[in-house]
């Protein structure tokens, strides 16, 4: 039998429509069709108030079985699954002609006595429900389809494709990887008698590799590694990518000795790629709690692995008691960060840009700060690489940059036109084109002029899609800055590719070149280099009065950093700004 088939049989039965479609699908998708339909029942209860028709409700519940997301840690899968939802319903509007309610769809009000009296006697959920059922089994069967033909597709090419696809197909074989993976461990933890280890890895410097060799390269590197794990790791050893360069292998052991050598031999084995060495950094936790969720316990190797990143005299570290305050943090961090956003706890702080010709100050960059009411002040440093890893740091950008278009407006009220203020766009956004439409509404809702929104990118090489989002961006009027010029083996080709406007020399680069008198002169020659290419030019993390003596003399003469002030809460910015302009306390208030 077909799945409408199915349905519209389980309905004559006396099943209502969110119980008849989800019962269509149950017993394919490995679930009890009993408890099924005890749960749609409840999913059905905006059908007996009138409201969203029960087919929809149902059909949430079946893509929900057949790939929703189970883990709240994995982000993407949650994006995706809403994303589908979003499909599923404009698909559902598009096909119904727009009618989404019950009462809609059988010309009375199920929630009235009257109504429902009438549904009855006249047999309407028979006679007009069987649409609306085959619509969304429909939909359904379309979207369950897509994703196995995506999945098979995947399976069959291997990892070394994944960058070919589209998003979806990265999704489809992280959440298929990471279902067989936790199951594989789950029995391991159940059944072994040995103790069991978590190690964790990643290759250093792996975002040099794609720099100076192109992300295809490193596409080739960890479809490598994956390959040879296979070959490393036995039937009772269970390995995983678990995102870019990161990989995780969970193996029984016996003694120390025996993880060290499992560790030696990766090492030896991943030593080198077509020529190109390979350095890993190694975390490992040794499982005491076998109750513990697999996340956590992939979490205690990970905090190893970051803490053996800055060890000179070892690239391999244990997990050691004192970590459990960074997982306390992350823990707080990703249960309080939706909190923070419709709670407004983060604020844009504004740090100065400065003439050191004029000594004023000739713009500002937002920066956020996320004050919590019960901890007080969590630092970026603490925060933004886990919104950055789990993809939240969208909802972050758009705050801020909402934030800065309404104090440009502010100013821009009392004839302040010359404060542009920039914003940070991550990469995340500039693998879509969402974010642009996302800024020039906020541009038009403020009536602000575009010039005075300058966007900081930071740099990178060897990828053409966002070299294209930028070209765009370009054209569409937007100052670009460079972030972190300077920062990787990347920059001169960066130049070449992507076109901003101003470059912003990165802290680290202008401490080490301060640090001697050759890199004074390397430092001499970028600037000469940056009017020769008629860019504009930017030092940041200026600390120093010697380095801004410096900078002035060859020629660089905007700076941000400490030496002239600090990000500040807006109000502070602006009250200087005011001040500094001479700006009279009437048109303050």
């Amino acid at each position: 039998m077909t799945h409408l088939e199915k349905a519209v049989e389980l309905q004559k039965n006396g099943y209502h429509c969110s119980q008849a479609i989800v019962g269509a699908f149950a017993n394919e998708l490995g679930y009890n069709l009993k408890d099924c339909f005890k749960i749609s029942t409840c999913f059905g209860g905006g059908m007996r108030e009138g409201g969203t028709c029960g087919c929809i409700t149902a059909s949430f519940m079946v893509l929900g079985m057949a790939f929703g997301f189970y883990d709240p840690q994995d982000k993407e899968l949650e994006l995706y699954g809403n994303k589908k939802a979003e499909e599923f319903l404009a698909l559902f509007k598009e096909r119904m002609a727009g009618d989404i309610t019950c009462k809609a769809i059988l010309g009375q009000d199920i929630s009235k006595p009257e109504g429902l009296a009438v549904i009855r006697k006249e047999g309407l959920m028979l006679k007009l429900c069987p649409r609306a059922m085959r619509v969304c089994i429909a939909i359904v069967e379309e979207m369950i389809a897509d994703f196995q033909t995506r999945e098979n597709d995947l399976l069959r090419d291997g990892v070394e494709n994944i960058k070919n696809t589209d998003n979806l197909t990265t999704i489809i074989k992280h959440a298929d990887k990471r279902r067989k993976f936790t199951g594989n461990v789950t029995k391991l933890l159940d059944s072994t008698d040995k103790k069991v280890a978590f190690i964790q890895f990643d290759i250093k410097r792996f975002k040099i590799i794609n720099d100076l060799y192109g992300e295809k390269f490193g596409d080739q590197v960890l479809f490598f590694v994956s390959e040879k794990l296979k070959t490393i790791c036995d039937e009772n050893q269970f390995f995983m990518n678990l995102r870019a360069d990161v990989f995780v292998i969970v193996t029984a052991y016996d003694t120390d000795h025996e993880l060290d050598t499992l560790i030696t031999r990766l090492e030896e084995s991943f030593e080198e790629f077509k020529e190109v060495k390979l350095q890993l950094s190694f975390g490992v936790y040794t499982v005491e709690d076998r109750g513990m969720e697999i996340r956590q316990m992939e979490d205690r190797a990970a905090m190893a692995r970051k803490a053996a990143k800055d060890e000179v005299a070892t690239n391999r570290l244990f997990y050691q008691e004192q970590f459990k305050e960074l997982l306390y943090t992350r823990k707080f961090i990703e249960e309080n960060m939706n909190a923070a956003i419709t709670e407004k706890q983060f604020k844009m702080y504004l740090q100065p840009k400065y003439s050191i010709s004029q000594n004023k100050i000739v713009g500002a960059e937002a920066l956020v700060r996320w004050i919590h009411p019960q901890r007080g002040m969590v630092y970026p440093d603490e925060f933004i690489p886990i919104f950055e890893e789990n993809g939240f740091i969208r909802k972050v950008d758009y705050y801020i940059w909402e934030e800065a278009c309404r104090f440009i407006k502010k100013c821009t009220d009392l004839g302040l036109r010359d404060c542009p203020v920039s914003v940070n766009v991550s990469r995340q956004h500039l693998k879509d084109m969402e974010f642009m439409r996302v800024l020039v509404a906020y541009i038009r809702n403020n009536k602000i002029e575009k010039s005075l929104l300058e966007l900081e990118i930071t740099e990178t090489a060897n990828d053409e899609k966002i070299s294209r989002v930028a070209e765009q961006l370009k054209k569409d009027g937007f100052t670009l800055l460079m972030d972190d010029f300077g920062s990787g083996y990347s920059s001169l080709n960066v130049l070449l590719e992507t076109p901003f406007d101003v470059l912003k020399l990165d802290k680290k680069f202008m401490d080490n070149m301060m640090a001697s008198e050759k890199g004074k002169l390397i430092l001499e020659y970028v600037v000469a280099m940056a009017k020769k290419l008629e860019l504009g030019l930017l030092a940041e993390g200026v600390e120093t009065k010697e380095q801004v003596e410096l900078l002035s003399k060859i020629g660089c003469d905007k700076v941000q950093g400490y030496y002239y002030a600090k990000p500040m809460p807006q109000e502070e910015f602006f009250e200087m700004l005011l001040a500094e302009r001479g700006v009279e306390s009437a048109k303050k208030a």
